[in-house]
């Protein structure tokens, strides 16, 4: 029974330790002049100040710049795993690389309101 109960806290250390090595990693620094090549498919919609889209269903887009980029970059990364289910969200996180995905969170966090 001790072994099996030092199994167990090894296997949840080792796993804890895992995690919070991960957590630790950098995250790629955002480069908003970067951004500028990659942000024609955002501007589509969220460049039109006053914008409704009729897909999936009819709402106001939401303006992105002045955001936080850490919430840009949550929500590009949540459209890109399923989490948010926006079909044209998701399909355009889907081609976005971690990297991409934080230069453009540094451009709008750095666009005016």
């Amino acid at each position: 029974m001790r072994l099996r109960i030092l199994l167990a806290a090894c296997t949840m250390w080792g796993a804890l330790w895992t995690q919070a090595a991960l957590a630790q990693q950098a995250a790629p620094v955002g480069d908003p002049a970067a951004a500028h090549k990659k942000i024609a498919m955002c501007e589509g919609c969220h460049g039109i100040p006053g914008y409704r889209t009729a897909y999936p269903e009819v709402y106001a887009v939401p303006k992105l710049g002045g955001q936080q980029p850490a919430y840009v970059l949550r929500a590009l990364q949540a459209y890109k795993s399923g989490e948010r289910s926006h079909p044209s969200m998701r399909g355009i996180a889907s081609g976005l690389s971690e990297q991409d995905m934080a230069d453009v969170a540094a451009y709008y966090g750095g666009v005016a309101k």
